[in-house]
């Protein structure tokens, strides 16, 4: 069984050295260490492989040599910008202020503008919120004082509590619990140490996920304002699109008093997305409802429980089923992509399903072509024909397409690039930056994409992807 400790080391000298000794003497292996003094001095992720009963053994001697924290969880580091006239002696008075408030200073920056004043930016370890309102009204008296968002500051600064203090802004942002923040701390810093290996400098990653959980924030409650068409394929017949910022889309399949719905968005807009879906379909819910899953990522899978049946190919159900046993799914097994998978489920409230609700229906065990046919489905006029590809995108996709109505649903495999919102392109360019790609196989999935193509028949075609609006492709 595998545990991270998020430890407080010491700085002095053989400070690793005594708490690889803690592990080694408990016949624990360590599988993963992380350290950056650039981003946090203090803060040492150590991930480890053992029996579950060690790790208390392990907690209580981590904590007898002090690298277990149970600091104040008011403590933190505040950014502050101190406005000062620029004359010999202008910041003393500053300095001195913060020794009599006993705060230490863990980042310093300033330089000469052209103008009167300076702007001193100084990080400052504080502990008590009490502490810092007093200390502000001090300052203030002496000049001009701003507490600047370190999300919005253009570069990581030193410090010794970093990590407890971004994640924190991280679940304020999102509404999270604090169950959700030890998650979030482990994975944001395996994100880091994972992109710095792929030569990402750490403050591109905080800085993207931080605007990725800004996003997801802006789109909740009145804000949750997504683009919706309505497509009438025939008298009988009609698909209603919703396009949210993100996630991905939702399609509303209705033909001849039948109904399925294909992907189902974030979990985070749950709430907001039925509240509109019952307004677009007044009796949802009246009778079974039905999903179908082009493919089990996680921005695809949020409403997942809401239905009563979810249609899916076999590769995915054996990725879902792998989340239920508490395993890894397909698109976790890359190391590359583990990271970001775990933070957006963990800022999404991402939950597994119910193993009783899914309905694999296709299987072909072994596919050699980039996209191959599996199957069949029929929902009143239309009649697909299922493909699968070879998993470029993700094992277990899946595409719908109906020849003689000229519809296909192509999931993530193809989807409308050109034809993105403003918000939309801004939320689909931080996955590629924190996956470093969102295809398992970027090579692969372009071989699908030309496939799919060369599958389509001449005529007028109505192509709904996994993201943005419907395209129009004529052939």
């Amino acid at each position: 069984m595998k545990k991270t400790y998020v430890t407080k080391m010491p700085n002095h000298i053989g400070a690793f050295l005594k708490a690889s000794k803690c592990f080694s003497e408990l016949g624990i292996n360590i599988t993963r260490v992380s350290y950056n003094k650039a981003v946090d001095s203090h803060t040492l992720f150590i991930e480890v492989d053992g029996e579950e009963k060690l790790f208390e053994k392990a907690n209580e001697k981590l904590k007898q040599i002090g690298y277990l924290s149970n600091e104040d969880e008011d403590t933190k580091i505040v950014l502050i910008e101190f406005r000062l006239e620029d004359k010999p002696g202008s910041v003393i008075k500053v300095l001195e202020l913060i020794s009599k408030f006993n705060f230490n200073i863990s980042y310093i920056s300033s330089q000469e503008n052209g103008s009167d004043y300076q702007y001193f930016k100084m990080g400052l370890y504080v502990k008590g919120a009490s502490d810092l309102t007093e200390f502000l009204a001090q300052a203030e008296k002496l000049c001009e004082v701003k507490i600047i968002d370190y999300n919005n500051t253009e570069k990581v600064f030193d410090n010794s509590i970093f990590y407890n203090s971004y994640v924190d802004g991280l679940v304020k942002t999102m509404g999270l619990s604090e169950k959700k923040k030890e998650n979030l701390l482990v994975n944001v810093n395996l994100a880091m140490q994972t992109l710095d290996e792929q030569g990402l400098s750490p403050y591109k990653t905080f800085d993207s996920i931080s605007k990725f959980a800004e996003l997801l924030a802006e789109s909740k409650g009145d804000r949750f304002i997504p683009r919706i068409t309505v497509h009438h394929i025939t008298d009988k017949t009609k698909i209603t699109l919703i396009e949210p910022n993100c996630g991905s889309n939702i399609a509303i399949l209705e033909s001849d008093g039948e109904r399925v719905f294909v992907d189902s968005g974030y979990a985070c807009y749950k709430k907001e997305m039925l509240e509109l879906i019952r307004k677009l379909v007044p009796n949802f819910k009246a009778e079974k409802e039905k999903l179908i899953i082009t493919h089990a990522d996680v921005d695809h899978c949020g409403l997942i429980n809401e239905f009563d049946e979810i249609i899916l190919s076999q590769r995915s159900f054996e990725s879902l089923v792998s989340e239920i046993d508490n395993r890894a799914g397909f698109r976790e097994r890359n190391y590359l992509h583990l990271p970001y998978v775990n933070i957006c489920k963990t800022l999404t409230a991402y939950e597994t399903v119910d193993k009783n609700k899914l309905s694999p229906r296709w299987n072909k065990s072994t596919l050699s072509l980039p996209i191959e046919q599996i199957g069949f489905y029929s929902i009143g006029e239309l009649n697909f024909e299922v493909y699968e590809g070879k998993g470029g995108h993700l094992p277990g996709e899946i595409l719908l397409i109906d020849y003689e109505h000229k519809v296909a649903f192509t999931g993530d495999v193809f989807i409308n690039l050109t034809d993105l919102t403003k918000k939309q392109a801004e939320y689909n360019q931080y996955a590629p930056i924190l996956m470093t790609s969102v295809d398992t196989d970027a090579k692969l999935c372009s071989k699908e994409r030309s496939a799919f193509l060369q599958r389509l028949g001449a005529g007028k075609w109505s192509i709904f992807g996994g993201h943005g609006g419907k395209k129009e492709y004529i052939l």
